[in-house]
This record gives structure tokens, C-alpha cells and sequence, in this order.
């Protein structure tokens, strides 16, 4: 008879992995290595379900459930969109809310309005670039930033920021406004193509699991 495969998770580090490993264990999953704050391990295991865990940065995720190193990953739908990597998107987890939002001061709404051509900055290069040419068919030229976009705006690099909003107070302090949606912001679990296949019957149990506890249907 051969031996059962371990089914592996890669989760985005931080909330959204501790509020999944909550879920898990209200599931009956459970991995107790993973309490451990001082442990230096990096793959983390439940031999008795044969499952696998393991923590990586939010836009590495999708990569390692492309490439098959992960069977499923949970990460914000801000990096699966963003890093537009070959998986299956097979659930909202519901939690981690946020918006992506078009930002910047009072000013620009015009310029939005009248699709004129601005500079945009932002950490999400390719989401700005999406919702600019493909929605509201403008063009634009993107600038990348990995720190602070808000200082965009305000030091003359660019006229609006494309950027997670949750409360909206970074904005707010430095004079800057939401102008406009690009998409609502949640945790999602997406799983590899292959292992869809190979692994149907148990990753429909993990996935329907989830969708008891959370009372949330498949999308």
C-alpha cells in the first residue's frame, strides 16, 4: 500500500497565519511545534494527519503554491493579485479586511475624473497598472516603491498612491483622502493546480472545514 503523502500549507507570516492556525485547531488540526516561540525550525509538522506547515513573507506564498513546494497558501488577496501566479483561488477567508484604494490630495480628484495622464505610485505595480489600463482605461506611468508611498504625493514624485487602506489615518495626517476603489482586501486560501487534482478529496475536506467555521461560501 503506499504511503500517504504529506499535505503541505505555506502561510503568510504574521495575523493572517495565526488566525488560520486558530481555525485549524477549532477543526481539530493542530501543531504543536508551532507554539513554540523560540523554536528556529522552519517546517513544522503533524506526523499523525501527515500535514505540513510552514511561515514565509506574504508575496512569497503564491510562488511556493505555483511551483508545488506548497499544496495550499493562505495569504491577502492584495499579494495573490499582485504576484498574478498560476493557483487556485478557492476561498475567502473573511478576515483581514482592507480596501486598495486610489489616494492622494483633494486635488487629484480631477485629474482622476478627467483621465488625465499622472504619475502613480505604489508598492502594488502591477494591481495600479491593472485597475488604470484594463478599468478605467487611463493612462498612467507607475512608479515603485517599497517604503512610505503617502511621502509620493507629498514630496512631488507622484499625484496619487495606489495602497491598503484599513483605517485611513496615515491618509488623513498628512492631508491625503481616498479618491478612489480598486478592490476589497481579505485573506484567501488558493491551492496548486496539481495537487487539486492529486489531493482532491482532501483538500475539499480542509476546504469545507473552513467554510463550516466560517459559514462562507467558495468563490
Amino acid at each position: 500500500m503506499a504511503q500517504e503523502r504529506y499535505l503541505t500549507f505555506a502561510l503568510a507570516k504574521g495575523r493572517l497565519a495565526c488566525r488560520t492556525l486558530e481555525l485549524f485547531e477549532e477543526m481539530g488540526i493542530s501543531c504543536e511545534e508551532m507554539k513554540d516561540k523560540k523554536t528556529r525550525k522552519l517546517i513544522f509538522v503533524n506526523e499523525e494527519q501527515k500535514l505540513k506547515f510552514f511561515l514565509a513573507k506574504g508575496p512569497d506564498v503564491p510562488t511556493y503554491v505555483e511551483y508545488g513546494a506548497a499544496d495550499i497558501g493562505v495569504a491577502g488577496n492584495d499579494t495573490i493579485l499582485e504576484e498574478n501566479r498560476n493557483v487556485y483561488e478557492v476561498l475567502d477567508l473573511g478576515f483581514g479586511r482592507c480596501r486598495m484604494c486610489v489616494c492622494g490630495p483633494e486635488s487629484a480628484r480631477e485629474l482622476l475624473q478627467h483621465h488625465e495622464r499622472i504619475r502613480v505610485a505604489s508598492k502594488y505595480p502591477n494591481i495600479a497598472r491593472d485597475y488604470f489600463y484594463n478599468k478605467k482605461h487611463q493612462t498612467v506611468d507607475i512608479i515603485k516603491l517599497n517604503g512610505s508611498v503617502e511621502l509620493g504625493p507629498l514630496v512631488g514624485l507622484s499625484e496619487v498612491i495606489v495602497d491598503i487602506v484599513e483605517t485611513g489615518s496615515t491618509l488623513k495626517e498628512n492631508g491625503l483622502a481616498v479618491l478612489e476603489e480598486v478592490c476589497p482586501l481579505s485573506a484567501r486560501m488558493i491551492v496548486n493546480p496539481v495537487s487539486i487534482q492529486m489531493e482532491r478529496t482532501r483538500i475539499q475536506e480542509i476546504v469545507l472545514g473552513f467554510r463550516r467555521l466560517l459559514g462562507r461560501e467558495t468563490i
